[in-house]
């Protein structure tokens, strides 16, 4: 009976830990959201609301992180529950930073705000690849919910789109920064926003890479995709 009461114990805490890494993904969505809509409608409410609400994520982060270690260190997790253990400290800390890239995003939005509200730039790529990281960070919390490997590799290849999409933008800046110089501060600071953006991109990737490790016992972050792919569904 012991057993079974300690074992119960555990399996609590478990789901504790997973139940707050879900709430901290929920309130990182949220701001991502948020610094979207604001860069989008252009609304300095907007982004210092976002800049405000950065320190609710960090407390978060501090807070999980430290019930990892001492479950760690009271329970001696071994196996599948000490590699769950371990990827939800990991997952906390990319949700910390692409809350840190949302924060960002309504920084540098608020610097056009302020200099350079009308600017000329055409930023449809950063509105698309805006939702496309979005997305890829509720599907990659999806599968951590779940502990779905196999979807967690379709987020890995779907990482690549946001990528393609960045590279396409960085090219179109360079050329109205070289027809028009006038453009240049709006251009890198329209640079740092689409960025920010392929860097939540690659936390969720490395969110479903997480999972991948849970379910599969295998580090698939520096091997190929048809690797990676192989390992999830085996």
């Amino acid at each position: 009976m012991p057993d079974k009461h300690l074992s119960s114990q555990f399996d609590e805490a478990l789901n504790s830990l997973s139940a707050k890494l879900l709430q901290m993904g929920g309130i990182v969505e949220a701001q991502i959201t948020a610094s979207l809509k604001a860069f989008s409608e252009l609304n300095i409410d907007a982004c210092n609301q976002v800049i405000e609400r950065e320190t609710e994520v960090n407390a978060l982060e501090v807070s999980i992180d430290s019930a990892c270690v001492e479950l760690i260190a009271l329970r001696q997790p071994t196996a599948r529950d000490l590699r769950l253990v371990m990827a939800i400290s990991k997952a906390i800390t990319n949700l910390e930073r692409a809350g840190d890239e949302a924060e960002k995003i309504a920084k540098r939005s608020k610097r056009i705000i302020e200099e350079s509200a009308n600017y000329k730039i055409n930023s449809a790529e950063i509105k698309v690849s805006g939702q496309m990281a979005l997305d890829l960070l509720r599907q990659s919390l999806d599968c951590f919910a779940r502990l779905d490997s196999v979807n967690a590799a379709k987020v890995v290849e779907d990482d690549r789109q946001i990528d393609e999409e960045f590279r396409g933008f960085v090219r179109k800046l360079i050329t109205y920064m070289a027809e028009d110089p006038k453009v240049i501060s709006t251009a890198l600071d329209l640079l740092f926003i689409a960025k920010a953006i392929e860097r939540i991109g690659d936390h969720a990737k490395n969110i479903a890479e997480f999972v991948i490790y849970v379910v599969k016992g295998a580090d698939v972050r520096h091997i190929s995709h048809a690797e990676l792919v192989r390992e999830a569904n085996s």
